[in-house]
């Protein structure tokens, strides 16, 4: 099991440990320091795979600290948290915000979506150019970078690409995903097929991996046209 860790900016003599027990309850390290010149000198030790800024227990609204840290680890994942009532300041060049107060799980949901998925835990399908993570509940496309999924448009996908080159009826995925035999008025499917388009597609309005089979359903290929099931 790949170790995850993270490291928490603003965490120490704050009085509010909350943040660190929820990401410590979720089985990650994470590396408390209480100022910004520390997580510096932090990082030039060692890259962790996240940064959790909180700004509050900071007092200050952290924009040139997390620029700072930008500029030193570039390719890790910041999450810049403020106090309530502050306004979102992408100066901070943060990849997410979170306004207090939030959830637990709402922090977790963002660090997950963050993070590199662990292929040691994470299920992962995975056909041709799109990688789709269930767990994370999202999908990657090379060269596209991750989108975040809908359930249904996750399970739209899964259904799909477990069986690639075949065509899916729209009772089936009626069934799977809907949990329904009912197709008379399947306009949710269609909006759930266009959703995923515009996530995997270069150009959802000609797509060309998840293709309609007019009269049949959907089929989900990256075989030349002259290859594909008709």
């Amino acid at each position: 099991m790949r170790a995850i860790v993270i490291l928490l900016v603003g965490g120490k003599n704050s009085g509010d440990n909350s943040i660190q027990a929820a990401l410590e309850k979720a089985n990650y390290g994470v590396e408390v320091v209480s100022t910004g010149a520390q997580a510096v000198k932090a990082l030039e030790k060692k890259s962790p795979n996240l940064i959790v800024y909180n700004a509050p227990a900071m007092r200050s609204s952290g924009v040139r600290t997390c620029r700072r840290l930008r500029r030193t680890v570039p390719e890790t994942p910041i999450v810049h948290i403020r106090a309530a009532g502050t306004p979102e300041d992408h100066e901070a060049e943060a990849d997410v915000y979170l306004e207090q107060p939030f959830t637990s799980r709402k922090l977790l949901n963002r660090v997950r979506f963050l993070l590199p998925a662990d292929e040691d835990n994470e299920e992962i399908v995975r056909y041709g150019k799109v990688t789709l993570y269930l767990s994370k509940r999202s999908v990657e496309v090379a060269g596209r970078g991750e989108s975040k999924l809908t359930p249904k448009v996750a399970r739209l996908l899964e259904e799909l690409m477990r069986h690639p080159n075949e065509i899916v009826t729209r009772k089936q995925l009626m069934q799977t995903v809907w949990q329904t035999d009912y197709v008379g008025d399947t306009r949710t499917l269609d909006v759930h097929v266009r959703w995923a388009r515009e996530l995997i597609e270069a150009d959802p309005s000609k797509p060309e991996y998840l293709i309609t089979k007019r009269g049949q359903g959907y089929i989900f290929t990256m075989l030349p046209p002259d290859q594909r099931s008709e």
